[in-house]
């Protein structure tokens, strides 16, 4: 299940790739626009800055803009961000593999086995989406 994080950080970055000017953004405007809290929408937009997909000015005129053209953002890569790890189980993750305690042979495991088709077919979908296809 997608966080409440996640679900708040792709909408304001939906919400800054839709905007035809690009000039920042306050928190507060889009925490309105988007009925999201502007506290817990800080912290999200923090994140998204350190991970490279924002920029921030301070002051006068301040606020969040976008730091690349929303066709070069993957959705692979905002949730990867945001969520952590796509696929749901650590067996059959990419970028995050760790062996299941509980699992003697992933080769055998049936769980395994359908885990890997869940996740290839995720990372199919948000691999083929990028920001601007959500804006």
């Amino acid at each position: 299940m997608l966080s409440k994080k996640t679900k708040y950080g792709i909408k304001a970055l939906a919400y800054l790739a839709k905007r035809t000017d690009k000039t920042p953004v306050q928190t507060a405007e889009i925490a309105r626009s988007e009925n999201i809290s502007p506290k817990f929408l800080e912290s999200i937009l923090l994140n998204l800055r350190k991970s490279g997909f924002l920029g921030a000015k301070k002051g006068k005129g301040g606020g969040y803009y976008l730091i690349k053209d929303p066709k070069e953002i993957q959705m692979t890569s905002v949730i990867r961000v945001l969520e952590g790890p796509i696929a749901m189980l650590p067996c059959v993750s990419l970028n995050y593999y760790e062996k299941c305690e509980d699992c003697p042979d992933e080769v055998t495991c049936s769980v395994h086995k359908l885990m890997i088709q869940v996740r290839d077919s995720t990372l199919k979908v948000l691999g083929e989406n990028t920001l601007a296809d959500l804006a």
